[in-house]
């Protein structure tokens, strides 16, 4: 039996009980379910328990106004993906640039035209999920990946990604939304005209390792993506270098098929061509004196065990 799909979960903020009630009356016609909150503060206590895939954010309020109410929102890495529509009144709309800045993808405007809305949060909610199967898709197949805006904040990482910056950083992780300092300096200058570096190198654990992060490419108008390698001075490198007289740049490969890696993947990994790859496993086979991937594989294992 094919499992039901989640509804959609709408987290609705707004100051006006009248507002609250209309918005939630349409919502829960489309099969949403609406979650409500008066003012920011039980906004972001309301996100504490469910995530939802899409916030309705008043702009003015009183206390915590929408706009620094979406700024914490989005530090939270759980809501990072989540977009947030604003509702203003036509007077305050010289003030959505302050919104957008803030993390909103759009806005509408009071008195609010429910077909129009409706259709607006449809487009964001597939979008928003379009882009967490992308991001789902580099988690399962082990993409050294990462994202980050241009501030230097991280939007979302790989596993693998945050384990090899958790080597440069140890009190990195994916929750804390903050890279290594030279790697957020690195990305401002990007932003800023600055700089021109493809890459930063910054220093990995104490065995003299080093990561590389290269730019790969910007996804929308603030997510750039971007990679992260590790070169020379590992355990395993100069295990390899060692006990089968390879390069350092074949003991990289060499450590991916032995992980049973695709040339494709590695090239990826590595930031190479497929074609290069290959290059560097035929002259693997020769130092190792094997014929084949999985005979190189097995040398590689028995030496790292």
């Amino acid at each position: 039996m094919t499992e039901p799909a989640p509804r959609t979960v709408v987290l609705v903020v707004d100051d006006s009980p009248e507002t609250l009630a209309m918005l939630t009356e349409a919502l829960e016609r489309t099969g949403a379910v609406v979650l409500v909150a008066t003012d920011g503060e039980r906004a972001l206590a309301a996100v504490e328990r469910v995530a939802p895939d899409l916030i309705l954010l008043d702009a003015v309020m009183p206390g915590l106004d929408g706009f620094e109410t979406c700024r914490r929102l989005k530090k939270l890495s759980a809501l990072t993906h989540v977009p947030v529509i604003f509702m203003t009144g036509l007077k305050e709309t010289d003030r959505i640039v302050e919104g957008l800045e803030a993390g909103g993808v759009d806005y509408v405007t009071k008195p609010i035209v429910i077909d129009e809305l409706l259709a607006r949060i449809r487009v964001h909610i597939d979008n928003a999920r379009l882009s967490r199967s992308a991001r789902a898709a580099l988690d399962t197949t082990g993409r050294f990946l990462f994202a980050a805006d241009r501030n230097g904040r991280l939007l979302w990482s790989t596993p693998q990604a945050t384990r090899l910056l958790a080597t440069a950083s140890p009190n990195f992780s994916a929750e804390d939304l903050a890279l290594p300092e030279i790697v957020a300096k690195w990305l401002v200058a990007r932003s800023e005209g600055r700089s021109d570096q493809p890459s930063v190198s910054l220093q990995a654990g104490a065995e003299g390792a080093s990561l590389v992060v290269a730019f790969v490419g910007q996804s929308d108008r603030d997510e750039l993506l971007l990679r992260v390698t590790q070169e020379g001075g590992s355990d395993y490198a100069a295990l390899f270098k060692d006990r089968l007289g390879v390069t350092t740049r074949e003991a990289d490969v060499l450590l991916w098929i032995a992980r049973g890696k695709s040339n494709r993947d590695i090239g990826e990994i590595l930031g190479m061509s497929p074609r290069t790859v290959n290059k560097h496993l035929e002259q693997i086979y020769v130092k190792l004196g094997v014929e084949n991937r999985a005979a190189a594989a097995a040398a590689a294992v028995r030496v790292l065990q």
